[in-house]
């Protein structure tokens, strides 16, 4: 019985994947206790509240009438699932607890006073507990410049954002490159922590593949997967769609291992492939969760899991 040439490359590309060599003809991915504080954050390090720096008075803000800061209790504290960045250490009220990099943890010591303070109002240490997904062990104390005690969580200071006005928002997010939401351990729950790629359920298109930074990974229906990977986007299109860098299969999370090995292109540039198929970020998407790439041209989609492209066109 004859085999057709498809069906023999197809079989070719199983192989190698299976053999964990290299995939679709192509070589393997490359490695790709408590002290007194008094410092002051240098100006424009924390981001005013409003004008002036000072902050304006709403429910809920964690500020009063006069503008001047409330100590609002933690409460029992909980940990939020985050679309975005995964686990995020919350109060009892469900706002969201953010970390300095001004600080330190080792001692823990707070360098967030005056005006900072205003902004970034200190979670007080007296009746915080720890809920579910909580280590207990990781809550301690640091006594401020004026006598009061801030919790800290793995030896880090922890602190509301005055401009987050609901339970759950993440708006302190990033400020300044040095505020970021506390994650259970103490470490910053930042999207760098997330793996090389992963899943994230996307409210509209399902489980899609994102890269290390949380960015929408797609396929350009125009490549070619067997029997070896061929992108055919290059120049002026590589730049509008970056090719994903290869990353290590034990790097990955919820990505079929099929097919999941990088290849050199013949411009050079080291690309990774789902199930043999090239995949790309897309600079037209400016956060974590964007999705603006999703049918461009009626040949850019979003990568599932398995490789195919989500919501293409059945052939």
């Amino acid at each position: 019985m004859k085999t057709s040439w498809r069906s023999a490359s197809l079989v070719a590309c199983a192989a190698a994947v299976l053999a964990l060599t290299t995939a679709c003809g192509q070589e393997s991915s490359p490695s790709v206790g408590s002290q007194n504080v008094g410092a002051t954050a240098a100006a424009g390090d924390y981001g005013s509240v409003g004008a002036g720096g000072s902050a304006s008075a709403s429910p809920g803000n964690g500020y009063g009438a006069d503008g001047q800061a409330q100590a609002a209790s933690a409460g029992k504290l909980a940990v939020t699932q985050n679309a975005e960045l995964g686990k995020v250490v919350t109060d009892g009220a469900g706002k969201t607890l953010y970390r300095f990099d001004e600080d330190t943890a080792e001692p823990p010591k707070s360098s967030c006073d005056g005006d900072c303070a205003k902004t970034w109002p200190p979670v007080p240490a007296d009746d915080a507990t720890a809920g579910a997904g909580i280590d207990k062990a990781l809550l301690g104390e640091v006594t401020r410049s004026d006598g009061s005690k801030q919790l800290t969580v793995g030896g880090w200071p922890a602190y509301r954002y005055a401009k987050d006005a609901k339970a759950g928002e993440t708006t302190g997010q990033g400020v300044g490159g040095k505020w970021y939401a506390l994650a259970p351990d103490g470490k910053k729950a930042s999207l760098a922590s997330l793996p090389g790629l992963s899943v994230r359920t996307d409210p509209k298109l399902g489980k899609i593949v994102v890269d290390k930074n949380g960015m929408t990974v797609y396929r350009f229906i125009k490549d070619v997967a067997w029997p070896d990977p061929i992108s055919h986007c290059t120049g002026a299109c590589l730049e509008k769609w970056p090719a994903v860098a290869p990353v290590k299969a034990d790097d990955t999370k919820g990505i079929e291992k099929k097919g999941l090995m990088g290849f050199t292109r013949p411009d050079g540039v080291k690309q990774m492939t789902v199930d043999c198929w090239p995949a790309y970020t897309f600079s037209g998407d400016q956060a974590p969760g964007d999705t603006n790439g999703q049918g461009v041209g009626g040949t850019w989609y979003a990568m599932s899991p398995d490789g195919k492209p989500v919501g293409a066109p059945k052939k």
